[in-house]
């Protein structure tokens, strides 16, 4: 029976075998993936399951997964996560602008209408969202990766 089956038979996390075992999270992740554990780590965990060593050193079945193990990703799919993240912040930034702004445009009319400062922050924030759109959408490319290789070419070639 594999670590993971005992641990999911008491309803734990990983974190609570942890420590009820005394070993790391990750020495627990790196058994229940499959990576051979030392006697000192079994003797922990048959101790915490309350069996035998044995028991535990058994090889654990080969399950079938309809999906591959995606562990390696290519160049064109970390580019496009990429891609994901920074769009991701480019909204969360557009719609912080979208909420704060007006408040801080209310608090400036209530407070000091005759002193108009809000401007001091919209065009700045403003200005840099506009800067991480183009940054985003890649307008701003033209020192990127193919830039990169025609220099690296050009310099060898001398």
């Amino acid at each position: 029976m594999s670590v993971q089956k005992y641990r999911l038979e008491r309803g734990w996390s990983q974190e609570q075998l942890a420590q009820h075992s005394g070993l790391s999270v990750r020495t627990i992740q790196r058994i229940e993936r499959g990576k051979t554990a030392s006697l000192e780590t079994l003797k922990c965990l048959a101790a915490v399951f309350e069996t035998r060593i044995a028991d535990l050193a058994e090889e654990p079945e080969m399950e079938k997964t309809a999906e591959p193990d995606r562990t390696f990703t290519t160049a064109r799919e970390n580019d496009a996560i990429e891609y994901v993240k920074n769009l991701k912040g480019l909204y969360v930034h557009m719609i912080l602008f979208a909420v704060i702004m007006p408040c801080l445009a209310g608090l400036n009319y209530f407070l000091s209408p005759d002193a108009l400062w809000v401007h001091y922050v919209a065009i700045p924030w403003g200005l840099a969202i506009a800067l991480q759109a183009l940054i985003t959408y890649g307008f701003f490319n033209f020192l990127g990766p193919k830039w990169e290789q025609r220099q690296f070419r050009k310099r060898m070639k001398d």
